[in-house]
């Protein structure tokens, strides 16, 4: 059985939003007066933070009404409208998504953080080409280099792409942003070795950038070194504290080194700081099942899917504690639901086809091993080769 991962983020996603400190005027002690661009992003905090409250609670719907009330009545608000079509993304609302995202790049074409939001959107509905065009226009300064390998892996150009990447850094060894974007093809590649010679690379150029200090943690996390990674994440933390990547990545780390009450009160601080994202949520169903409580575990990972539906380690460890206690057609129908969200993971393939032949449906079991034969992550690849080749002698041997 493929061995349970923790969620391990390759960047941040979605845009932090830090508080604004607001000076007194000299004179007084009492008032504050505020400019009218300080007024707009007072309300503009205050609506996503109250947004997140709703998601916390429990309450995505209304957060989501009470978002789009505020954007519809202040329209130059872009962080927040950003925020709702990530919501709406969410709930699977691709239609309302996509248009609040062109609404925003009307505005400002160079909004390279909607441009990778759109580009999301685009690659779940598999439009590809679209999506491309969309990541690339992300860059750099945002996540898109994972999503773009997946997307060339989809065109089968994986290879050209990586070429030219590596042609276009070495030809600049000093452009951190080409360095760290190589660095994060190798990381989605599982070459974590040759990851982290690029992401020091980057580092040589800008020793702050989050993105390169977050992807060393996340390589040596790979490489199972938590101290090195420790190390990064910490780096990470002292240029930005509230980094939600870097504090979920840094839990990570610490289960990794058997402190399990510290890698709960970092998943506990990036929870807080954004209720609507999966990861911690994952890693606490993952701690509950450390510590023997799959049950708990499982409603974690349902409440994973819940807040967004489109990553695969929710699937993934639902399926295992499913098959670990016998629960074939529990896993089967969560399964099947992620692979009709995250069709191109592996290990949600290769979980899947474990279901199936456990309830004797061999030759389903059979086409989701193919699948799985083509997952980037090699052990993945292997362990469903090997898989394939054992059913296949089974049913070979099985008299007719």
């Amino acid at each position: 059985m493929i061995a349970r991962k923790l969620w391990v983020l390759a960047a941040l996603a979605l845009p932090l939003v830090v508080a604004i400190p607001l000076p007194a005027p000299a004179g007084s002690a009492d008032t504050v007066i505020l400019t009218p661009d300080a007024h707009k992003i007072a309300d503009q905090q205050a609506a996503i933070t109250y947004a997140r409250e709703l998601i916390a609670s429990g309450d995505m719907d209304r957060a989501v009404a009470q978002l789009a009330d505020f954007v519809a009545t202040h329209p130059d608000a872009a962080e927040a409208a950003r925020f709702l079509g990530d919501l709406y993304y969410r709930e699977g609302r691709f239609d309302r998504a996509e248009t609040t995202y062109k609404e925003l790049l009307a505005r400002n074409p160079h909004d390279k953080q909607t441009h990778n939001r759109l580009g999301v959107v685009y690659a779940t509905e598999n439009r590809v080409d679209e999506a491309i065009v969309e990541f690339q226009d992300a860059l750099p300064g945002t996540d898109s280099i994972r999503d773009l390998v997946l997307l060339h892996l989809r065109k089968g150009d994986l290879k050209q792409y990586e070429s030219e990447m590596v042609r276009a850094a070495n030809s600049d060894p000093n452009d951190a942003d080409l360095q760290e974007e190589l660095a994060e093809i190798y990381e989605t590649v599982h070459h974590p070795n040759e990851a982290i010679v690029y992401f020091r690379r980057a580092l040589d150029s800008d020793s702050r950038s989050i993105a390169a200090l977050n992807g060393l943690g996340m390589a040596y996390l790979d490489l199972h070194d938590p101290t090195a990674a420790t190390q990064y994440l910490d780096d990470c933390l002292n240029v930005d504290p509230i980094n939600y990547a870097c504090l979920d990545n840094l839990g990570v780390a610490r289960i990794q080194a058997g402190s399990y009450d510290e890698a709960t009160a970092a998943f506990k601080k990036a929870h807080r700081l954004e209720p609507e994202r999966p990861e911690a949520i994952v890693n606490f169903g993952y701690l509950e099942d450390m510590h023997g409580d799959w049950k708990r575990a499982v409603a974690y990972y349902v409440e994973a899917i819940a807040v967004n539906p489109y990553v695969p380690e929710s699937y993934v460890n639902l399926g295992i504690d499913y098959e670990h206690n016998g629960l074939y057609s529990l896993a089967q129908s969560a399964l099947l639901r992620g692979v009709a969200a995250v069709p191109y993971d592996g290990r949600v393939r290769y979980l899947l086809a474990r279901a199936y032949a456990a309830q004797g449906q061999k030759a389903l079991a059979l086409a989701q091993l193919k699948a799985a034969q083509a997952s980037l992550d090699p052990d993945v690849a292997e362990i469903a080769k090997q898989e394939s080749a054992r059913l296949m002698q089974s049913s070979a041997s099985t008299p007719q």
